[in-house]
């Protein structure tokens, strides 16, 4: 089951607006994508979970969010930015680990911005050799977020032992959130106990380990239900639940619908 709603080869730029698709959950529960994702904010501000810790965003503020890293944006709705979809595979040479960049130079803040404005021109235009044009204005706003991780004021400082527990937390759940593992699992994995492991990942966070993974089984459950017509039970398998009812019980309990409602006519 994968996510029909990105070409994977090509690069796409949408608004936050669009990439929401209007529905909160879609940014504000943890999950990861299938591929990179360069966030652009440029005014407003809001919160966001990630590399396992929970960090304060605003303007001028950009976000490099490797493909299946874990993340969650929760921005007020004054908010307003871009989000920029790199397909995995492309010769562009990203990050390999999620990165926070506070921009405070005017210039370099308007050499981004017209990049990505550059690249929705192009996305637009339709034009014969548009795919490799687009690459190109890939490469090049790779190039700007190169250069500005080389820079002192970026270099990201080390975390705590607890923080970095959230962070192996955190970096497990893309792979292993719909194996039904259990947190005891997860915790004997990374050497600690459960409670160490919650406490850890609430400090790091503001949520537990187990409300992360309820978010992230909630977020692929529900992006399943709208985007494919896989029968909920099939949903209910590849997700871990040992039955439908489960699932179902699951799904009215965290979002107060049936999987059938939240599916739509």
């Amino acid at each position: 089951m994968t996510n029909s709603s990105f070409d994977a080869n090509t690069i796409t730029i949408q608004s936050l607006a669009q990439f929401s698709k209007g529905q909160d959950w879609r940014l504000q529960l943890a999950h990861d994508r299938p591929y990179h994702l360069l966030v652009w904010i440029t005014r407003g501000q809001g919160l966001a979970l990630l590399n396992g810790t929970r960090r304060g965003v605003g303007a001028h503020n950009a976000l490099f969010i490797p493909a299946h890293s874990l993340f969650a944006l929760d921005l007020g709705r004054q908010t307003i930015g871009n989000c920029l979809q790199l397909p995995m595979g492309l010769p562009l040479q990203l990050p390999e680990i999620p990165r926070h960049l506070r921009i405070r130079d005017v210039h370099v803040q308007s050499e981004l911005t017209g990049l990505i404005e550059a690249t929705q021109r192009e996305q637009q235009s339709a034009r014969p050799l548009s795919a490799d044009a687009l690459e190109g204005y890939g490469i090049l706003i790779a190039v700007w977020l190169r250069r500005q991780i080389l820079l002192e004021e970026h270099t990201p400082a080390r975390g705590s032992a607890g923080q970095r527990l959230s962070q192996r937390f955190c970096a497990m759940l893309p792979e292993r959130f719909a194996t039904g593992a259990t947190m005891a699992a997860y915790a004997g994995d990374l050497g600690v106990t459960p409670t160490h492991l919650t406490r850890a990942v609430k400090a790091a966070t503001g949520k537990t380990a187990a409300d992360l993974l309820t978010e992230r089984i909630l977020h692929e459950a529900r992006r399943l239900l709208v985007e494919t017509s896989e029968p909920a039970q099939n949903i209910a398998r590849h997700l871990g639940f040992g039955s439908a009812a489960y699932f179902t019980r699951f799904m009215q309990q965290h979002t107060n619908m049936t999987p059938s409602k939240l599916r739509g006519p």
